[in-house]
């Protein structure tokens, strides 16, 4: 089996995040027909894992052997150093399962008033993994550090994006044109590794 990706071919983004599918596909600059997870019909597995990696892992092998499709899958979120790199893995989970980003934002708002420490540094990680059907996986690991911002700016991108700035900037990621974003996001860093290994 070869281990690279032929541009045309039909992926599955095992996603059911409207806002990462979007990056996902962008990313992916046309090059393949991408579907979604969440259009598929495929239910989203549980996460077990303690790592951005394992998780990732775990959302491409279910969505690969599901659909019999290559499947890519991204583990991401947002990692705060006054919080012990929290929320970390559960980022999505701090948004309960209506995915609230805005109550999310407002509890490590909270949190972090509540450890009276003056750091705001922070960092998002993105794993991507890559699986073939009942066979091999492909993993890697992008990652940008920042500080957090209060109160949020910006209504562009998702997720924790209104409360991160990129070191070296000025803007949050949610005031970033997405084309910016995309140039140099934990996402973007996490794809030039995945070119490195696929393409």
């Amino acid at each position: 089996m070869s281990l690279s990706l032929e541009p045309g071919l039909r992926l599955v983004a095992a996603t059911h995040n409207p806002g990462k599918a979007r990056e996902l596909a962008a990313l992916l600059e046309g090059r393949f027909d991408v579907v979604t997870a969440a259009s598929l019909g495929l239910a989203e597995p549980e996460e077990p894992e303690s790592t951005f990696i394992g998780n990732a892992i775990v959302k491409a092998r279910a969505a690969a052997d599901a659909s019999g499709l290559i499947a890519l899958a991204d583990d991401s979120g947002l990692c705060v150093a006054a919080l012990g790199g929290g929320p970390g893995i559960h980022s999505a989970r701090w948004a309960g399962p209506e995915r609230d980003f805005g109550h999310a934002m407002d509890l490590v708002e909270a949190r972090l008033i509540d450890t009276e420490s003056d750091d705001a540094s922070a960092w998002f990680i993105c794993a991507l993994a890559v699986a073939w059907p009942n066979g091999p996986v492909v993993a890697v690991e992008g990652r940008i550090d920042g500080a957090l911002s209060f109160p949020r700016r910006g209504g562009l991108g998702f997720g924790y994006d209104p409360i991160f700035v990129p070191d070296g900037g000025s803007l949050t990621f949610g005031e970033m044109d997405p084309q910016a974003k995309d140039a140099i996001s934990h996402r973007a860093r996490a794809f030039a590794a995945l070119k490195a290994a696929l393409f």
